[in-house]
């Protein structure tokens, strides 16, 4: 892509994803790479700036992660976040040790200088630290720009060679001003103009897909969620009726999900698609039977999407193309070079080592979900599909703990109707607040345990699989915080699920100050 571009190197740091998404809240590409990125490599990238992770190292062990010192000559600015800072000073000659004190959670920080990082921060600022090690001592050169009563060098800078270091970190909410702190450092350090715009991605996107794709046939593996909608429409901009969107109702979906994809879709639709669905119930619940772990239900399902189209593209005849609705937090948590392994997503760690076709196309790889739903609206999809709630490809199957059964999948497919219902509810009559204000819920479902519990009903004993209900606020789908739900609401849901899904009677809920069990 021909844009102004920021890496940040990924050293095992938990908010890796959320660094690069700050970076393009300036609207500026950025992009994670593992630490073993080469420095050739870096430099055929051409980066206007570098951003070094933190990570749960000490920078003084001989086995932490490093990175050759070469990398500061090469004239890039580089900010060092937490461990990255704690490796730029530790590199240069700086002293890095064990802290008397340790810091987590929100600090309050004192500006020495109001130049470079915080030039529009204020003189005491409240910052998330998370650090055990601290720079004792700054390396010759530097300039100590901040400091807490227990971190004598919080911030610090080397103008001269473009280099600077913050121990807090600016990414997360709770840094009250971090996005001054990291536009100061994209625009003002690194110079960026701020290319990156979702109207010329959309359309940068449908020239390259046709001019990749050519005169193929190409097969979109379509969910009806809101990244392979996205896809689809933007794949059927792009190559028109040599796509055919092929979707798998493989038993786990949302309650009565598959027709409504099939309405949005099929002939019937707004959309001029060849639309096939493939009925596969029964085929899933055979391959996950007394499957229990949630990473092999993820392989396994994976797998099975691959070979339910490559059957399909093989009926449609010399099928070149698969497309995905891949995107980038799942590339990120599926394991980027050596980092942890959040979930295996079943489009990327959950694909079988052979695919039988030509190409995997993914043209949404690189977005976050917010930028999705921008590429969406950029492309004329109507907003109830773009602001849908998300629902992963491996469905319900993870959102059963314990075995998959037809049963199961029928309790907690009724249980997660009711909420919705009256989530939706609660919106309506303003209990809640509605999409695109603030305090929006992020996402909400029902799960379905692996407890059972006693009640009774009727006079009668029963022994019934507990529901779980979850409710987030998030925006950017990798950092969350538990959604405050009015305990009214839930009692109505709670009752509800009682009442009227078959054998589910014990609920689990957590409420503003409520917790109960029903």
């Amino acid at each position: 892509m021909d844009h102004e571009k920021i890496i940040v190197l990924d050293f095992g740091g938990q908010y890796n994803q959320l660094i690069a998404r700050r970076v393009r809240e300036c609207n500026v590409y950025c992009e994670v790479q593992p630490y073993t990125l080469s420095l050739e490599e870096i430099k055929a990238k051409n980066p206007k700036g570098i951003i070094f992770t933190g990570g749960p190292n000490s920078v003084y062990d001989e086995t932490s992660p490093r990175y050759t010192n070469e990398i500061y000559e090469m004239g890039v600015p580089i900010l060092g976040i937490c461990y990255g800072a704690q490796l730029m000073a530790y590199q240069l000659g700086g002293k890095v040790e064990t802290a008397p004190v340790s810091e987590y959670g929100r600090t309050e920080v004192d500006i020495d200088s109001k130049d470079g990082l915080f030039q529009d921060v204020a003189d005491k600022t409240i910052c998330w630290m998370s650090h055990t090690d601290y720079i004792s001592e700054a390396p010759e050169g530097f300039k100590v720009t901040a400091h807490t009563p227990v971190c004598p060098v919080a911030a610090m800078e080397n103008k001269e060679r473009k280099l600077y270091a913050l121990q807090p970190h600016p990414e997360v909410m709770h840094t009250v001003e971090g996005m001054k702190m990291l536009r100061a450092f994209v625009k003002d350090v690194c110079g960026c103009s701020g290319d990156w715009q979702m109207g010329s991605f959309v359309e940068n996107t449908i020239q390259a897909v046709r001019e990749k794709v050519g005169d193929g046939k190409v097969l979109c593996a379509l969910s009806g969620g809101v990244d392979s909608s996205v896809a689809a429409v933007l794949l059927s901009k792009a190559v028109g009726k040599q796509l055919t969107c092929v979707f798998v109702d493989h038993g786990l979906l949302r309650k009565n999900e598959g027709d409504e994809v099939e309405a949005v879709f099929g002939p019937d639709g707004p959309y001029d698609l060849n639309f096939v669905r493939v009925n596969a119930q029964q085929r899933f619940y055979d391959k996950l039977a007394g499957v229990t772990e949630p990473e092999q239900k993820r392989k396994i399902i994976g797998e099975e999407f691959i070979r339910v189209f490559e059957e399909e593209a093989k009926k449609i005849g010399a099928v070149d193309f698969l497309v995905q609705g891949t995107i980038y937090p799942d590339v990120i948590e599926s394991g980027l070079g050596k980092s942890a392994v959040i979930k295996s997503h079943h489009n990327v760690g959950g694909l079988p080592d052979h695919v039988d076709f030509k190409e995997i196309v993914e043209p949404l790889r690189m977005l976050f979900k917010d930028e999705v739903r921008k590429a969406g609206l950029e492309l004329g999809i109507p907003d109830y599909l773009v602001f849908r709630q998300p629902f992963p490809g491996p469905g319900l199957g993870i959102r059963i703990i314990g075995d998959v059964t037809e049963e199961k999948v029928k309790i907690v497919q009724d249980a997660d109707a009711i909420y919705r219902e009256e989530i939706a509810r609660a919106m309506e009559s303003g209990l809640i607040p509605k999409y695109g204000e603030e305090g929006t819920l992020g996402q909400y479902f029902a799960a379905l345990t692996n407890m059972r519990s006693v009640g009774v009903m009727g006079d009668f004993r029963t022994y019934d699989y507990a529901v779980a209900l979850r409710a987030v606020l998030t925006s950017d789908f990798m950092t969350a915080e538990a959604a405050q739900l009015p305990w009214e609401v839930l009692q109505t849901v709670t009752t509800r699920i009682v009442n009227e899904v078959s054998t589910s009677i014990a609920l689990c809920t957590t409420a503003r100050e409520s917790r109960r069990e029903r």
